[in-house]
């Protein structure tokens, strides 16, 4: 220990760092706090929409059921084929406090009653609501798997940030915080070693002198 001998530009470059490290600690904390209150929202619009979600299927499911029973299943499998153009979906990105999350767009999920492929002489009404009861629920799978697709990686980067968070605050300052003590202190150690050295050397000159 007595042998290393640290320098007061160590010990300033040492302190920058610290003072890096603790503004670091704070802008991620308050990132992790920003995060976790998103987290919240989006949980309660997943909730939400996944109480619709479930109320809209069954209530498609029974449209179909009737469907089935009044028109027969024959008619119902032929409209389901004259589909022309099959749904797209279109996946972009964008970003919630610097968190990539996906953004779906929809293609020829719903459609116009004249473009839906069948003919309209033949079918009932029921029919029509049938099938926009479907493209409706389709279009909520989507909006709903990119919810939830957002709320999981928002989750992922809010466990990244708070342990960061823990290095910096339990790990990295404190190592730092301590190194810098060491070096304030050899450093007073090493001024009081010279300081007792000069008054040596200045007391063997007065003894010379005398």
């Amino acid at each position: 220990m007595a042998d290393i001998k640290p320098t007061r530009s160590e010990l300033i470059n040492l302190k920058k760092k610290i003072k890096l490290a603790q503004v670091g600690h704070d802008l991620l904390k308050r990132k992790k706090d920003g995060l976790v209150q998103e987290f919240f929202r989006i949980l309660d619009l997943v909730k939400e929409q996944r109480k619709t979600l479930v109320r809209n299927y069954r209530a498609s499911v029974s449209k179909l059921e009737i469907a089935r029973a009044l028109e027969g299943t024959a008619s119902i499998e032929s409209i389901a084929f004259a589909l022309k153009d099959e749904p797209e979906v279109i996946i972009h990105g964008k970003s919630i406090m610097g968190v990539k999350v996906p953004q779906i767009t929809t293609k020829f999920v719903k459609r116009p009653l004249l473009e839906r492929g069948y003919g309209l002489i033949g079918t009932s009404s029921y029919t029509d609501e049938l099938v926009e009861s479907w493209e409706n629920l389709l279009e909520m799978v989507v909006r709903s798997v990119e919810t939830e697709t957002t709320l999981k990686r928002i989750l992922l980067e809010i466990e990244k940030t708070k342990r960061r968070v823990s290095a910096l605050e339990y790990v990295v300052i404190p190592n730092m915080e301590g190194a810098a003590s060491f070096i304030r202190l050899r450093l007073e150690e090493m001024e009081r070693e010279n300081l007792f050295r000069l008054k040596r050397i200045k007391k063997k000159h007065e003894k010379i002198a005398s």
